[in-house]
């Protein structure tokens, strides 16, 4: 991981769009502040595409997209995307899986939050479980006492011994059914909404985030970029990031922003 001083003008103006984490990628303890948000705004105004990709429910995701300076947003850790239609001035939803297998799935999963609760004592349901559609939340630090990172992984054994797919935030443990995630999604968004293939223009977008649920998008793009307390997870990355921020979370993420927007053509 080499300091965000290294990431070459030349390559900064090759990059079209920032994908990023939200929790403590743009906010900053726990809060979305005032730097970061402009820095968003300023990288917007510039051009970029913009794409939250975060963990966070639907319910939360309805509002970003329509409410922030975004081009969509990809949630539930790949569940689905949101995006607003500005000829329409609708809000419109693509979701991997169709209502149905969704219902069935909450049952499912409903089911395996409940034994993780009784098993792991000092966990809980996420506050924001009641807005999600296609996972659950486990917090262990949100809005309970941060738990030991054994119990942390514990609940991710749990949720994958009952077949769900699990992943850890630097808040919750994700887990849901299916082989989705946060960079399927985001191939998905790109490709249906800007007609872009990733897997061809990786080297023209930046993916920010923090923590492990973001490795595999540190894995994919060559310009990935660390906010600086993802040092705290430096050995649990199974991939890291090209870059890291002098700064921790939003600070961090506005100094990715500035370096971005300075350096357009």
């Amino acid at each position: 991981m080499r300091p965000l001083s290294d990431f070459a003008p030349q390559d900064l103006r090759r990059i079209r769009g920032v994908l990023f984490d939200i929790d403590d990628t743009l906010t900053t303890e726990g809060r979305l502040t005032a730097e970061a948000y402009s820095a968003l705004s300023a990288l917007k105004a510039a051009g970029f595409i913009t794409v939250p990709v975060t963990g966070r429910p639907a319910g939360w995701c309805d509002h970003i997209a329509r409410m922030w300076p975004v081009d969509g947003v990809v949630g539930e850790n790949g569940a689905f995307y949101f995006w607003l239609d500005h000829a329409e001035k609708k809000l419109k939803q693509r979701y991997v899986k169709d209502a149905a297998t969704r219902e069935s799935d909450r049952e499912k999963i409903a089911a395996v939050a409940a034994k993780i609760l009784t098993a792991v004592p000092g966990c809980a349901m996420a506050s924001d479980q009641r807005y999600r559609e296609a996972d659950i939340a486990i917090d262990f630090c949100e809005d309970v006492p941060r738990m030991p990172r054994a119990c942390v992984e514990r609940i991710k054994a749990l949720m994958e011994d009952e077949g769900l797919t699990a992943r850890i935030s630097s808040i919750h443990v994700n887990g849901w059914l299916g082989d989705y995630d946060k960079l399927s999604s985001c191939r998905l968004f790109m490709q249906e909404q800007f007609g872009i293939d990733l897997a061809d223009a990786k080297a023209q977008f930046v993916f920010a985030g923090d923590s492990p649920n973001d490795a595999t998008l540190f894995g994919y793009f060559p310009y990935s970029v660390g906010v600086a307390n993802v040092m705290d997870f430096a050995d649990s990355l199974s991939s890291a990031p090209s870059f890291v921020t002098q700064m921790r979370c939003g600070a961090g993420f506005a100094e990715l922003c500035r370096r971005l927007v300075e350096n357009r053509d």
